[in-house]
């Protein structure tokens, strides 16, 4: 990759990166908080925050989906296409010794994306119901607490010696 253009995407991500988080900022202080200042969640996130105003949040909540998807769809889009391509890559590969090898460098991955971004499509962008408190911060703690924790043992698993010993140590279990 040339160095103009990673510091063009470095600096789209970072740039889109601080301007939602000034535009939620400055939403956020619009609300006045009435009642409990005690929020029922794992972090200080705009959801929780919105959940606890007794002002009308509509708006809000209507600009933290539009820039949530803004930011998700797009790298969705990117990751499924490029694996798309991929896949094709790996059609085409004649030895099933390396397509093997290729599918296993991408399982590891697909994984991982996989866990990260259907969390963080469930907390910010599905509807949100006074039911559905718990599960959202269930999934705040999976995507900021266990999935960096099981990311090692994630990508470990292409090891033929983990998994190995991942496969005797579930035998002597049983």
């Amino acid at each position: 990759m040339q160095h103009k253009t990673c510091l063009g995407l470095m600096f789209g991500a970072y740039s889109t990166g601080f301007l939602h988080s000034l535009i939620e900022t400055c939403c956020t202080f619009h609300l006045s908080f009435c009642a409990s200042n005690v929020l029922h969640h794992f972090v200080c996130d705009f959801p929780p925050l919105l959940s606890i105003s007794c002002t009308d949040t509509t708006i809000n909540e209507i600009i933290l989906f539009i820039f949530s998807a803004s930011v998700t769809v797009p790298s969705i889009v990117v990751i499924l296409g490029s694996y798309m391509s991929i896949f094709i890559a790996i059609l085409k590969i004649t030895a099933p010794e390396g397509r093997q090898r290729a599918y296993s460098t991408c399982a590891s991955h697909i994984i991982a994306v996989t866990l990260l971004y259907s969390t963080v499509l469930y907390v910010y962008l599905s509807p949100k119901s006074p039911s559905s408190r718990d599960n959202v911060n269930m999934a705040t703690v999976f995507y900021t607490v266990v999935l960096p924790m099981l990311n090692p043992l994630i990508y470990s698993l292409r090891n033929k010696d983990i998994k190995l010993a991942i496969i005797q140590s579930f035998q002597s279990i049983l």
